[in-house]
């Protein structure tokens, strides 16, 4: 059986999406099963719960080149960060590569931390993206939180969670893991060469914690009775309001790694 976009609308509804929500979205699209028009049903059947009013977001950061920086000779080669032609990294799976070249979709100008937002306030989201500290408020992630808005896993990992990094960002915690790293990007249809700066992202914040804490954290935010779990198609999801799900990780990491 394929999943009709009606009924996958159904089943995010069931969910506790509503009209006018503006959600960030991680989908594994293998886990939903088939459907009927394929994986772009998905992101229909999500546009159909929140409306025109509503946005949906995914998560890109960007198909750069890390490895041919080792080569200084190709340096003039790599191609540098265009919000409008580079590609999602493919870790991401291929949900926020889909939502990215929708039309109508906006891309934030942020690379490694650049989401793509595609409905009633996708260029609200996206304008303004800090370029150093990418996950703070002054980018998707902040306006999520300030938005009201939620994070939804369809078939996706718990600790794929990328909300999580703005929590990570907010904490007050010692010994923060900082990322520095030069990468080529377009700006006023020039290339630029920019040294960026951000909390790293790539290992857990500070030492100690697990490479995938974020299950943790999730698991013990559900535990408490907030969030929802259920089915849409075949996969196993799960719906958080962005700004409890925020506070909840920052008091997490803050009480474990506070140091008062």
């Amino acid at each position: 059986m394929a999943w009709t976009r009606a009924r996958l609308a159904e089943h995010c509804r069931a969910m506790g999406l509503v009209e006018g929500d503006s959600v960030l979205v991680h989908a594994g699209l293998r886990a939903v099963g088939p459907m009927l028009g394929g994986p772009d049903t998905l992101i229909s059947a999500l546009g159909d719960v929140v409306g025109p009013g509503g946005t949906l977001l995914g998560y890109c950061d960007w198909q750069g080149e890390d490895s041919v920086l080792e080569r200084p000779a190709l340096r003039d080669a790599i191609p540098p960060f265009d919000p409008l032609r580079s590609r999602s990294i493919r870790d991401n799976g291929a949900f926020p590569e889909l939502l990215r070249t929708t039309p109508g979709a906006r891309r934030s100008a942020s690379p490694g931390a650049s989401c793509a937002a595609l409905g009633g306030r996708a260029e609200w989201f996206a304008a303004d993206h800090a370029l150093d500290y990418g996950y703070g408020p002054q980018s998707p992630f902040g306006k999520l939180v300030a938005a009201g808005g939620k994070t939804l896993l369809i078939g996706a990992p718990l600790d794929t969670m990328t909300l999580l990094h703005h929590a990570e960002h907010l904490a007050d915690i010692p010994g923060k893991r900082v990322r520095r790293y030069e990468t080529p990007i377009l700006l006023d249809g020039q290339v630029v060469w920019r040294w960026f700066e951000e909390f790293n992202t790539g290992i857990p914040i500070v030492a100690g914690l697990a490479d995938d804490y974020f299950e943790d954290v999730v698991e013990d935010f559900l535990a408490t009775g907030q969030g929802q779990r259920g089915l849409i198609g075949h996969a196993p999801s799960v719906l958080v309001d962005a700004r409890a799900m925020v506070a909840f990780a920052v008091d997490w990491l803050e009480q474990r790694f506070g140091g008062a």
